[in-house]
């Protein structure tokens, strides 16, 4: 009978086997994880919070600082879109994606046991809850606020590159890391799946 979470399996005579399509990996608790998740998150809105305070104090109505020999700017704007400042034209349809996210992730943490996974879903949740509480507490407030975005590579104001923010680079590292550990075959459980060899394969074909 196997379990949920685990890369073993136990017989009728009661001794245990590894799975035929998984093999060992590090596992940690469902509370060690979770607590990773909502860690790495309160980070995130912490850190996109004070940056965009910063920005809207300091760069709002001057003019663009130039770094890394304009390589990025750091410019002002208020976004009406979603990450990297795109779908202007349906921004009351954010905050019920940000939530649909949220509640997805809280289901998921349940039997979360994997660290690199708590770690991507909470860049997730952070970045989604980040530009969340500019869409409500920002003008014009109820779920249609602006988000304030700053960074911008390559020219100011998003001129060759989506201008974006703390919230949008934690979201975007965060579904490319869990893209990354979907192709390596890491479970959200702790469990990593088997890939065949070749020598495998060529077995089964025989």
């Amino acid at each position: 009978m196997s379990e949920l979470g685990s890369v073993a399996v136990s017989d009728d005579e009661g001794e245990t086997r590894p799975l035929p399509d998984a093999v060992p990996a590090t596992a940690i608790s469902v509370r060690r994880a979770v607590l990773t998740l909502i860690a790495v998150a309160v980070v995130i809105i912490g850190l996109d919070a004070a940056t965009k305070e910063w920005a809207t104090n300091t760069l709002e109505g001057a003019d663009p600082v130039r770094l890394l020999g304009g390589l990025v700017y750091f410019s002002f704007t208020r976004n009406s879109g979603a990450a990297w400042s795109m779908g202007s034209n349906y921004t009351y349809v954010f905050p019920f994606i940000a939530f649909a996210v949220a509640a997805w992730i809280g289901w998921t943490a349940r039997k979360l046991r994997s660290l690199p996974w708590a770690i991507a879903l909470g860049l997730v949740l952070g970045g989604a809850l980040g530009n969340l509480v500019d869409r409500v507490f920002r003008y014009p407030g109820g779920i249609s606020g602006h988000v304030v975005d700053f960074i911008s590579l390559f020219g100011p104001y998003g001129q060759r590159f989506p201008i974006f923010n703390i919230a949008d680079m934690a979201l975007s590292f965060g579904v490319c890391l869990a893209i990354l550990l979907e192709f390596t075959g890491r479970q959200r459980d702790g469990s990593r799946l088997r890939r065949e060899t070749k020598e495998e394969q060529r077995e089964e074909t025989r």
